[in-house]
């Protein structure tokens, strides 16, 4: 796999045509704005009242209408193949050029066969199984029509109140950059129209994960220094992997609007990172210049966004770009400032075929997304994905051989939309397995699987703005104390309690942020109920975010993250719990004892009073719960004989380092060696310890492996706020390699100028 800074470079197919050169010189100046405009297509009844994306009563008659006048460049939201190309066909006959539209959709973690969240597939730490992952997702999203998806999102998070933590893959840039070269990958595969893949599109350009109290849409105010060294790298990196679009970001970035900042589209997007695919806004994020009381009115956001380097606007109804021909008449659009975004698009368009190749084969479709070969892909990355957090007197693997009655408690464990976690739009429930599921067909009639939800299922304190609530398990007017009765005598007479707890789906995601990290409702009480009954417990948790374990970490011996596992995550979870599959999952963040000591991460500085670090605050350590890369295995492993070479070198220079890592026990395992590294002086202070490279070794019982990392001028190059600009010191370095970033095994070595 990619090491630290082993990304793809990948050529994107953004050259001009002689094709779209002679469309372009063809079109009248209606036709090239309606190029620009992306509308969402909403089948809402006619009578759906207004909401957080505006009022759709009649939105699709005027989205049809826009079509068979040119006005439509993109739609949004369309995923049934013979709906896609009813639709085309209105675009090709309703344009006087015949140029079709294009398809966009949200497909985050998968469309018919759904994979981990996006968070879970980081923890896997693996970006070959993420770029299948991604590749399986591009294949059956372009079956039935869709040519561009809004993902990977890839957003540094490092606050876990901010519920789009799930999308991305949490706090660290270089994992994030490894994460997010493979999904573009994926996605787009070699080129950009590729057979079977989509156009990517990198999200939310740029800092929007750093939202102030990690409250979603919030301003974010970050200084240089982390702008460049923590939160552009991703960026970077899926830029560099060929990305074809970029979405900009909603909020305000250091006082200035995202989506209307030509510094940051401009100057860093094009030019700093050499981007030259096209942007496109986050919905009604142009109009909301206006919003923002940066624009003064619609017509003065269209000019703003344009002029700052957006190309496309993802609207609802009323586009502020339909103003952008009275700004192009009175002269504050150029023309060459709008043929250079249609250029873009029109590019775009024909690197996928669509000019020649429009329509999709409806029978095909069909096909594709029944593969049973997608639903093992899914199963196989949910079984790398977990995180095996605590397993205290070796309370895992189960031994399925010596039970005879399982006891499976939880509102989650039998929800099938809570195994598929949030941003999914076209999942079957009826062929998802739940971890309940999964659990009864493992064990088969070798025991007896009863299942207590315990407690209904719990209800967020306020409505999600995209209305995705779905009723917990216990029907309204239940007893709860009923329910918790049953579910404690289930644990009493049962070998083992599979107790499988955490966030309701809906509780996590765009416009889900949370001040309160605590297993939601009354899952914390239910769980000490049945654990006071004797019966050992294992903790299988479902969450896109580190939740408040103190309580239950003290309650039960093991934890195993599981995220939400996708299709069949359900089984993948029974192999997990029984020892077919052993955890090699490892966290993408830090995971805090407590919401009080977020933010949290574990690349900060040295700071005043090293020795005191772990004693910031007076009433409660200031270590997490769980550092950053922590995950336990069934296997057993040990690091040994770290060496660099040469131990000095000049700042051109690169060393070497080599450490043995061995697995000292009678099972196979699968264990992530991680680099860390620390400048000791230099232009800037530098983080106690950044991960800089990584390494997903596969070892057999006894067998061991030497591992190599190569630690040259771009690991040791950052962005320094004292010059102004990116610099590579002379300095002593530590280096540490280990499982988590908490690793002990050190060494060092010295940069000279010369």
């Amino acid at each position: 796999m990619p090491g630290t800074s082993e990304l793809s470079h990948v050529t994107s197919a953004s050259g001009t045509s002689p094709r779209v050169e002679e469309l372009l010189a063809a079109l009248s100046t209606e036709e090239k704005i309606g190029q620009l405009i992306q509308y969402f297509y909403f089948k809402f009844p006619e009578n759906s009242a207004g909401g957080p994306l505006g009022d759709l009563a009649g939105q699709p008659r005027m989205v049809e209408e826009a079509l068979t006048r040119g006005g439509a460049g993109s739609l949004l939201f369309v995923k049934d193949p013979a709906e896609t190309n009813r639709l085309q066909r209105a675009a090709i006959d309703g344009s006087p050029h015949g140029i079709p539209v294009l398809f966009g959709f949200d497909v985050i973690h998968g469309l018919r066969t759904i994979f981990p969240v996006p968070i879970g597939l980081a923890a896997s730490w693996n970006a070959e199984l993420i770029e299948r992952a991604q590749a399986v997702a591009a294949t059956e999203a372009r079956a039935v029509g869709i040519h561009w998806v809004f993902a990977p999102m890839v957003d540094i998070a490092r606050d876990p109140r901010w519920g789009r933590i799930v999308e991305g893959a949490g706090e660290d840039p270089l994992l994030g950059s490894v994460v997010a070269a493979a999904q573009v990958r994926g996605f787009q595969g070699g080129i950009l129209g590729a057979p079977g893949r989509v156009i990517a599109g990198p999200k939310h350009f740029a800092g929007y994960g750093a939202a102030l109290g990690g409250r979603d849409y919030d301003e974010v105010d970050l200084s240089d220094q982390e702008f460049w060294n923590t939160y552009l790298p991703p960026f970077r990196a899926a830029v560099q992997a060929g990305a074809g679009n970029i979405m900009s970001a909603y909020m305000d970035l250091n006082g200035v609007p995202a989506s209307g900042n030509r510094w940051l589209l401009t100057d860093v997007l094009r030019g700093a990172l050499g981007f030259d695919g096209f942007v496109v806004t986050d919905a009604n994020a142009a109009r909301d210049l206006v919003t923002h009381h940066f624009a003064a009115g619609p017509a003065d956001a269209a000019v703003r966004a344009l002029t700052a380097g957006v190309d496309m606007e993802m609207t609802v109804a009323d586009p502020a770009f339909g103003h952008l021909g009275a700004a192009l008449a009175d002269g504050r659009v150029s023309p060459g400032q709008l043929d250079e975004s249609v250029r873009r698009i029109l590019v775009l368009k024909d690197a996928l075929g669509l000019f020649d190749r429009p329509f999709v084969d409806e029978d095909a479709a069909r096909e594709v997304l029944a593969r049973p070969a997608h639903r093992d892909a899914a199963q196989q990355a949910a079984e790398q994905a977990a995180v095996l957090l605590r397993n205290e007197g070796a309370a895992l693997p189960l031994d399925a051989a010596a039970l005879r009655r399982v006891a499976v408690i939880g509102p989650l464990a039998d929800s099938a939309r809570d195994t598929l976690g949030p941003w999914v739009f076209d999942h079957d429930l009826s062929e998802t397995v739940t971890i309940l599921d999964g659990i009864r067909a493992y064990l088969g009639d070798r025991a007896a699987v009863s299942y207590e939800p315990g407690i209904a299922a719990p209800v967020r304190t306020f409505p999600s703005m995209f209305d995705r609530w779905e009723p917990g398990h216990i029907a309204p007017g239940s007893d709860p104390a009923v329910a918790l009765d049953r579910a404690v005598r289930s644990a009493a007479d049962a070998d083992v309690v599979i107790a499988v707890l955490g966030e309701q789906q809906d509780m996590i995601g765009e416009a889900a942020s949370r001040c309160d990290l605590s297993l939601p409702g009354e899952q914390l009480e239910l769980l000490e109920a049945v654990a006071a009954t004797g019966t050992p417990v294992v903790l299988v948790l479902m969450s896109g975010r580190p939740l408040e374990l103190r309580g239950a970490a003290a309650t039960v011996p093991a934890v195993l993250q599981a995220w939400y596992p996708g299709t069949r995550g359900g089984a993948a979870v029974a192999r997990l719990l029984f020892g077919d599959v052993t955890p090699a999952g490892k966290l993408p963040f830090t995971w805090p004892r407590g919401v009080g000591q977020v933010p949290m991460h574990h690349a900060v500085t040295r700071s005043h009073a090293p020795q005191e670090q772990g004693r910031r605050y007076w009433d409660e350590e200031s270590t997490p719960l769980f550092p950053f890369g922590h995950g336990l295995s069934y296997a057993r492993f040990a690091y040994r004989d770290l060496r660099v070479e040469p131990a000095s070198g000049t700042a051109d220079g690169a060393v070497t380092v080599t450490v043995e890592l061995a697995n000292v026990s009678d099972r196979d395992g699968t264990e992530v060696a991680q680099l860390y590294l620390h400048q000791r002086h230099g232009t800037s202070s530098r983080p106690l310890r950044q991960l800089k490279g990584f390494r997903r070794v596969e070892l057999a019982a006894g067998a061991a492996e030497t591992v190599t990392f190569t630690v040259g001028p771009d690991e040791r190059r950052y962005w320094s706020a004292a010059t102004r600009g990116w610099v590579t010191d002379a300095s002593t370095f530590d280096v540490w390699v280990g499982g988590d970033a908490t690793a002990t095994l050190h060494a060092q070595f010295t940069v000279t100028a010369g």
